[in-house]
């Protein structure tokens, strides 16, 4: 059977901008054909040939039989609680119909969608998919395992489908497996078992040919994962398997597309990610190109020992392309941020560079007495290198106001945090003045281990509307910045980020001589305690049994415990190992810490 995944990027409730994609892609995939060979065309070139092309849409006799959108495409994913608002159902469903008068005609569109439950019993929604076919719904589908776990909330709206039935298209029979409907063979979260295997049933009923519409969010190394789901269900029941994924990011949730196409063996025969576009292919030749693909694959990599790919720029995409539509889709066009000559904001201005372009991005430097030349020059360097754009605003004056207001009645009082706080706040201030005066969104670069540990001030430098690095511990943002200068200088290009800034040892520059090693443990020793922590779910107790020191752990251990108030007032964090702070990381605040206690 001739196929296209339509790898696409809606907003959240533009019901009207989702469904001209979805014509568009439509439209452009009946004109294209599917040809000999898997293919993917990006949507910049869909754009180009649609204008080259004015001669009414007519079907290649290769034209696709069948296209596929991903998961609650026509409303976008996730659009939580919108779903408790009658007018965004109605929305979702008048734009259904209207898809089934204006898409083409002699191909089936299989829409994700949310379709009001009609049972008369359970939850009042269904995550559906439709299948448009001639001007009628042929066929729907709702969503069976509903996640409810980390960032997922599922079953607060939607009830589980009653029952799992195939669809045939042209001979073929069909069975559609929405998302979470192929993790039954592998548990998300310990503990969890679903009842339910939707795979094996779609099978039990003479399933030919599996599709996977998919909003399935990104995180490090998962694209294996879904591979290995998909694989396993592909020599299950000997067929082939198509996964369409979202695209775009959406608040703290980044969808990386990386959609594709198995054979009967459960080999890839294409996978496409990181932009929009259709992915073309027919389900009789996937097998001879997953044959091509493995081979060239094993050649690839068995050239060198650098041939496979860096699993850091993976990171990178996601941190670009979930940057770029939180501007985008939150109406900005500029971004702006404080720069100290740190790594942290060297990343942040980096990622931001790409994702907004050097033009529209603007770092402001606050130098403070404290502030050293290096930290100074190395901001202006990296900001040259960058090509942005770089405002030099001291903070000496404010500052010193302040602490001539403050000082008769902190008289006697030694200089402490409150001074160290005092100087973040001010250039919080002048970033939310710079934000608020030119409608630049400010980005704020704190990293995972110093929100963990509670090593930022609050309307300080946690002043912002997004972070997109706090789900990056320390260690992980010097790994990135390596990964990144790596790749530039192998391509040939100057290394973006200074080495100064790599090689300094990290500092807040608030007091004299100050390193961050004076208020927190060593960066290699904090972040091993939190991976386990934070990800891995331990207590102080299961920590100290993987051979930590008591004292280290229950001393990060408490910092986590005493700043949840910090991370609940903080910026959506980008979203990009299997545990961020935000909606997935759901913890009292008022609350004993009983995971902190030590036998």
């Amino acid at each position: 059977m001739r196929i296209a995944l339509a790898q696409m990027n809606p907003v959240i409730g533009d019901f009207e901008g989702n469904r001209a994609r979805i014509l568009a892609f439509a439209q452009a995939a009946i004109r294209l054909g599917v040809g000999a060979e898997p293919r993917f065309v990006a949507a910049a070139e869909l754009s180009a040939a649609e204008r080259e092309d004015a001669s009414p849409l007519a079907a290649k006799t290769d034209a696709p039989e069948l296209l596929v959108f991903p998961e609650l495409a026509l409303c976008g994913y996730p659009p939580m609680d919108l779903l408790d608002q009658e007018s965004f159902v109605e929305a979702s469903l008048a734009s259904l119909r209207r898809l089934q008068r204006e898409l083409p005609p002699g191909i089936a569109v299989a829409v994700g969608y949310v379709d009001r439950n009609r049972t008369g019993s359970g939850r009042p929604l269904f995550n559906a998919v439709a299948v448009i076919k001639d001007g009628e719904v042929v066929f729907s589908q709702a969503k069976t395992l509903l996640p409810t776990y980390d960032v997922f909330d599922e079953a607060r709206y939607f009830e589980p489908a009653r029952e799992r039935r195939v669809f045939e298209l042209g001979g073929v029979r069909i069975g559609f497996a929405i998302c979470e409907d192929i993790w039954w063979e592998a548990p998300p979260v310990p503990g969890l078992r679903y009842a339910l295997d939707p795979v094996k049933e779609l099978f039990d009923a003479g399933a030919e040919l599996l599709i996977v519409p998919s909003a399935s969010p990104f995180t490090k190394g998962k694209l294996a994962v879904r591979q290995k789901l998909a694989g396993d269900a592909a020599r299950e029941g000997g067929v082939p398997v198509f996964y369409c994924n979202a695209l775009g990011g959406n608040d703290s949730l980044v969808f990386d597309g990386r959609s594709f196409a198995l054979d009967a063996a459960g080999r890839p025969a294409l996978v496409v990610g990181w932009e929009e576009g259709l992915l073309l292919a027919d389900s009789a030749s996937l097998g001879d190109a997953a044959g091509r693909l493995a081979a060239e694959l094993a050649k690839r990599e068995g050239s060198s020992p650098s041939a496979a790919q860096d699993p850091w720029e993976e990171v990178e995409a996601a941190l670009v392309l979930g940057t770029r539509d939180y501007l985008r889709k939150c109406g900005f066009s500029s971004a702006c941020l404080g720069i100290s000559g740190g790594i942290d904001s060297a990343l942040v201005a980096y990622i931001a560079s790409q994702a907004v372009g050097s033009g529209n991005l603007t770092c402001l430097a606050m130098p403070s007495r404290f502030s050293s030349p290096g930290s100074i020059g190395d901001s202006a360097e990296l900001c040259r290198r960058l090509g942005v754009r770089m405002e030099t605003l001291p903070i000496e004056g404010p500052f010193t106001a302040y602490l001539e207001l403050l000082e008769p009645r902190f008289e006697g009082r030694p200089l402490d945090l409150t001074e160290e706080n005092l100087q973040a706040r001010i250039r919080g201030a002048i970033l939310m003045a710079w934000s608020n005066k030119f409608g630049s969104l400010l980005l704020t670069t704190g990293n995972k281990s110093e929100l963990a540990a509670g090593y930022c001030t609050l309307y300080g430098d946690m002043c912002g509307a997004f972070n997109p690095i706090g789900d990056l511990l320390k260690t992980e943002i010097y790994a990135l910045c390596r990964s990144i200068n790596a790749r530039a200088e192998a391509s040939g290009q100057v290394a973006p980020i200074p080495r100064a800034i790599i090689e300094k040892a990290p500092s807040a520059e608030l007091r004299p001589n100050q390193k961050d090693q004076d208020s927190l443990p060593p960066y290699e020793e904090l972040d091993a305690v939190l991976e386990l922590h934070l990800i891995g779910n331990l207590s102080a107790a299961e920590i100290v049994e993987r051979g930590y020191p008591p004292s280290l752990v229950a001393r990060v251990l408490s910092l986590v415990a005493r700043s949840e108030y910090k991370r609940r007032q903080g910026a959506p964090v980008l979203k990009v190992s299997p545990r961020a702070f935000g909606t997935g990381r759901r913890i009292p605040i008022a609350r004993s810490a009983h995971e902190v206690a030590l036998p």
